[in-house]
């Protein structure tokens, strides 16, 4: 231990034993008695003038907010912060990995903020129940593994959103979509075409889904289903905001996003949006996109739109024995768009592909392609040239006319 980290734990110690772990101190009285306790340090032992508000904010972290994971979290260069154990954390930046310098006093003390995290989205996570999902204050997604499943130490997982939302001009900006599929996927939010986000982990799923969300017309009621609430959906006053909840140590029962489904239904709602379809759950949100709930939205892991297809098929029929062909034929009549994300090998998220899902034949789904991301070189800083091309033209074009477009603006 350095002399720094020395003077840092005597400092600690000493205000723990006067606050006596209370949280009814003000957080400008906490700060005060820091900066006192540091002087009085600083009387025995050199604390250099350039370290003192370094030093104080670090104890101030450790006391009142979530200790070395604090300075990360305020940074919005950083995307996502990997805790593996007390010793080893690393942070995207930048589209890259770069292992952070700071560590934890103990695993004791990473053990107590992942409790803390955890309590304040109302979820538990134990020996007993080792895995959790859960939110930062800000929105920013958290993801818990404790031992036994963890074999080397606690492991916490934060993926950090912006604090302001991407919106349509950032997207523009970074290249990730064109003005003109843009235009193109704003007339099929408004017209009520139920479209489904693919893509693999980081492509961007959710801060599209918030993006495409933008255009759904502000008088209508939106319900949004989530794991951890996650979606910054804006501009909506009709919103109902509903998420699931884990069995805790009160024989509480767990409520999932099946249970909310199909709580959703009766809240008499005009789309529903449901943040992720991960397994099972598949099977009511494709039942509610098949039952006049026009203009829905989701988002499913995938590596291409035919493979989300295949995906869901796989996910109903996990928890439900039912005739592949009468799966096919409910997805086929539920699901009319499909949008494809990626995150390319220059770390870029886009838009890679748009399908129609056009119907069911011959025992299959038939889907046709109407935008496609074609790479055509590497630039000198070492980004993919591409251009995201039409392949053909949106073939049902009921919803689009019943909205009130004319065949000119299609």
């Amino acid at each position: 231990m350095t002399e720094y980290e020395e003077i840092k734990t005597k400092v600690q110690n000493r205000l723990f034993e006067k606050l006596q772990y209370s949280m009814e101190t003000e957080d400008a009285q906490v700060r005060e008695m820091i900066r006192e306790e540091i002087l009085s340090e600083g009387k025995s032992s050199y604390i250099p003038h350039g370290k003192k508000e370094k030093l104080c904010n670090e104890i101030y972290y450790a006391i009142r907010k979530l200790d070395v994971l604090q300075e990360l979290i305020e940074d919005n260069s950083i995307t996502e912060i990997m805790v593996n154990g007390p010793d080893c954390i690393f942070v995207e930046k930048g589209g890259g990995l770069i292992r952070y310098k700071n560590r934890f006093s103990s695993t004791e003390k990473l053990e107590d903020i992942i409790q803390q995290i955890v309590a304040g989205s109302n979820r538990v996570v134990n020996e007993s129940s080792p895995i959790v999902d859960a939110r930062l204050e800000n929105g920013s997604r958290v993801n818990v593994v404790l031992a036994p499943v963890a074999l080397n130490g606690p492991i916490l997982t934060i993926r950090r959103f912006p604090d302001k939302p991407i919106g349509v001009e950032d997207l523009l900006q970074m290249g990730s979509v064109t003005e003109e599929v843009v235009r193109f996927l704003e007339k099929l939010v408004i017209a009520g075409y139920n479209i489904f986000i693919s893509g693999g982990t980081g492509s961007g799923k959710t801060t599209f889904l918030n993006v495409l969300s933008g255009f759904i017309p502000k008088t209508e009621r939106i319900i949004t289903i989530e794991d951890s609430a996650e979606l910054q959906i804006q501009g909506i006053e009709n919103l109902v905001r509903l998420e699931t909840r884990n069995a805790n140590m009160e024989d509480c029962k767990p409520i999932t996003i099946r249970d909310l489904i199909k709580a959703s239904l009766r809240m008499r709602p005009d789309r529903i949006i449901v943040g992720e379809v991960r397994s099972v759950e598949a099977i009511d949100m494709v039942q509610a996109l098949n039952t006049g709930h026009d203009g829905s939205l989701s988002t499913g892991h995938a590596n291409s739109a035919r493979d989300m297809l295949y995906r869901l098929e796989t996910m109903i029929l996990m928890g439900m024995e039912m005739p592949l062909s009468a799966v096919r034929r409910q997805i086929a009549g539920g699901i009319d768009v499909i949008v494809h994300l990626g995150r390319l090998r220059d770390k870029s998220r886009k838009v890679l592909e748009i399908a129609e899902v056009l119907g069911y034949e011959d025992g299959e789904i038939v889907t046709a392609p109407i935008y496609r991301f074609e790479e055509t070189g590497i630039g000198r800083d070492g980004k993919i040239i591409g251009e995201l091309k039409k392949r053909g033209s949106l073939k049902h074009l009921d919803k689009l006319l019943a909205a009130g477009f004319s065949t000119e603006e299609i």
